[in-house]
């Protein structure tokens, strides 16, 4: 393709001599020089059509491969990152490309520097960045992360790699460290109806009300199982110094589960999972339950104003839905509840404890 001259000029003689003008290419017009630069405009910062502040801006889904401290070393880790900021009525819109490069240059340091970030310290390492690039009054932001345990099998002791999902979130100078760990559960209300059943039949074939207590009490009865998905969350205040351990997260979480599960077993390690799950029915309101009574215990100096956040997902078996459990809200909340017996007026619920931060 080209384009040809239409304007007589003197830098072209073929057009003053009358003659047709020779072809000039593509490549030629676009590699001329303009004879001036054009100013470069803030789109972003000009003033909206209408004036109106937003709730969260900001990237979504970027994945990086980050080095963070997990057990006394340092690991590389696949991690997905989200951040926002607080957009203000007068500006039009954030400048997408800084999320991108403070979090370049954030990993650059966990990846560069002399001491590995935890997971919660580097996402509120890279809000405050953000805000001060963006000129935000808060930034929030996300950090997911999948990392691996190494632990034996219950009986025949094999090694395992079980693998879990780490959680950071940072607002200010409030931040927030979690986990998701898998399980399983036994459902207890078909176990008791399973129950049930054994005793009419075994009081059918003469065995007295003992001897069927001590069989049932013998052997485990049967039930229906779901593999559960519990998630743990624990936030600090400003001033909270309490080191929150992943590793002790991932324990309260299987925990409190009917039994924990693993990738690798042999056939002892089998029959140890299903009997223990079956001497441990759970519901999923009860898994809640066990993991924010393991943080009063495993936690027992966090301040009042810490966050505790307990979710539970059963994937069910004999149903085609799923069930969920969940209860959030300050440790002052919850101990009050536990002291006095009454329902908490309300549960603070994580963005609320996020956007109380100074």
């Amino acid at each position: 393709m080209s384009i040809r001259s239409s304007t007589p000029t003197a830098n072209n003689p073929a057009r003053t001599a009358g003659r047709e003008p020779r072809a000039t290419t593509l490549c030629e017009v676009m590699s001329t020089p303009p004879t001036s630069a054009a100013p470069t405009i803030d789109v972003q910062s000009q003033s909206p059509t209408l004036a109106l502040s937003l709730s969260r801006v900001g990237v979504t889904g970027v994945e990086k491969v980050i080095r963070l401290g997990h057990n006394g070393s340092e690991q590389l880790f696949s991690a997905r990152f989200e951040c926002v900021i607080e957009l203000g009525s007068a500006q039009k819109g954030a400048h997408m490309s800084r999320f991108e490069e403070v979090v370049n240059d954030a990993i650059g340091e966990v990846v560069l520097g002399d001491a590995p970030f935890r997971a919660e310290a580097l996402a509120q390492h890279i809000a405050q960045l953000v805000r001060e690039r963006q000129g935000a009054r808060r930034a929030e932001v996300t950090v997911e992360a999948r990392f691996p345990e190494h632990k034996p099998a219950p009986v025949s002791q094999i090694m395992t790699q079980e693998l879990y999902t780490l959680h950071g979130a940072a607002v200010g100078t409030r931040r927030l460290t979690g986990v998701t760990a898998q399980g399983m559960t036994a459902c207890p209300c078909a176990q008791e109806l399973v129950a049930a059943g054994a005793r009419e039949r075994l009081l059918d074939d003469g065995f007295s009300s003992d001897e069927i207590e001590r069989i049932l009490e013998a052997v485990p009865v049967a039930t229906h199982n779901q593999r559960g998905l519990g998630t743990l969350y624990i936030g600090c205040p400003e001033l909270c110094e309490e080191e929150v351990d992943a590793g002790t997260l991932v324990q309260i979480v299987e925990q409190s589960m009917s039994s924990e599960i693993y990738e690798l077993m042999k056939r002892t390690d089998e029959g140890h999972v299903v009997e223990k799950a079956h001497r441990r029915p759970r519901f999923v309101e009860d898994c809640v339950r066990e993991m924010v009574a393991g943080v009063l215990e495993a936690f027992p100096a966090l301040d009042d104003d810490a966050f505790v956040s307990a979710r539970q997902v059963n994937l069910e078996t004999i149903h085609q839905h799923n069930v969920v459990a969940e209860r959030f809200g300050t440790l002052g909340e919850i101990r009050t509840e536990l002291r006095t017996a009454q329902p908490a007026p309300a549960h603070t619920s994580l963005q609320a404890w996020l956007s109380a931060a100074p």
